[in-house]
Order: C-alpha cells, then structure tokens, then sequence
C-alpha cells in the first residue's frame, strides 16, 4: 500500500482520482474477525491491481470495511465495486465457510448497497470558487501578461505583431 497521493499517469491522461468505499455486510452481522479482515486486506489489494486501481488505505470492523482507492478514470466505479465485493465473498465464503455459515444464509457476505465518497482535491468551497469564476472578465495583470508573451515570442520568432 502507497502512503503517497502523487498524481497518476494513464495513457492519455493524469490523473488524482481517490474514493474511499465502505461496504457493510449482509443485514449488518458482525462476521469478520482478525484473520477475516487481513484476507480481505489481501484480496482487495489483489483486485485493485488487477483492475487497474491502488489501494491506498484499508480498514474495517466486525460488520463493515473501509478502502481508500485511486482509480483510473477510465474504470466505472459500480465496475471496481463489483469486482471487490464479489471476488472478496467468493474466497471468504469458501475459506471461512464455518465461521460464516453461522451468522449468514445463502451465498451473499455482503449488502447490495455501498457507499461512495470522492476524496482530495481542495477544499469544496475553494473548488466551488474557482468553477463560477472561470467565466468572469480577465483580471488586467492577465492581460498585459498575456500580451507580453505574445511580443516576446513575435520578436524570437521574427513576427510582426
């Protein structure tokens, strides 16, 4: 697990995309224990890598699990978010059957829903601030720097301007 949050590189893009996940188990039964959660530590960070993901930070409790991910843009979140649930009640189910065939019926660990949350960036009201003022006039120091530049490359390049 990476402790650092540099920006990404895909292909054709870069990139600082973090969400933090939390998933709850099945009708909210405290299953997980110790050796549970470091499965699912280890299955999630599997599963992130095989789907083009880092798991960045990871936690959890008796009935609910905590991931911070960055994600490339290109994988739809409810995509990753299928993958984790599914791959990670497939090998606890089949590992931990007696444990978790005490407290859990049918084939299902986890609870349908999940929560998403984006995370990093600025703060929202100074990420708010700047959208509503990418329409308003130029400021003048803009403008006269702007000009500026155009001269200095007219005269490198032998332009009249």
């Amino acid at each position: 697990m990476s402790k650092s949050f540099d920006w990404r590189m895909g292909r054709s893009c870069v990139f600082k995309n973090l969400i933090h996940l939390i998933f709850v188990t099945k009708y909210r039964r405290t299953v997980f224990t110790e050796k549970m959660l470091n499965r699912l530590h280890t299955i999630f960070n599997e599963t992130c890598k095989q789907m083009d993901a880092e798991l960045i930070e990871y936690g959890g409790e008796e009935d609910h699990i905590h991931l911070m991910v960055s994600c490339h843009p290109k994988r739809a979140i409810s995509s990753l978010v299928g993958k984790l649930k599914g791959k990670s009640s497939y090998y606890l189910r089949k590992e931990f059957r007696p444990q978790l065939k005490k407290k859990l019926w049918g084939n299902k660990l986890w609870s349908p829903s999940y929560c998403v949350v984006s995370c990093g960036g600025g703060a929202l009201e100074t990420v708010r601030k700047y959208v509503a003022e990418q329409r308003k006039e130029p400021l003048e120091r803009h403008v006269k720097q702007s000009k500026t530049l155009i001269k200095t490359y007219a005269k490198q390049k032998c332009v009249k301007v």
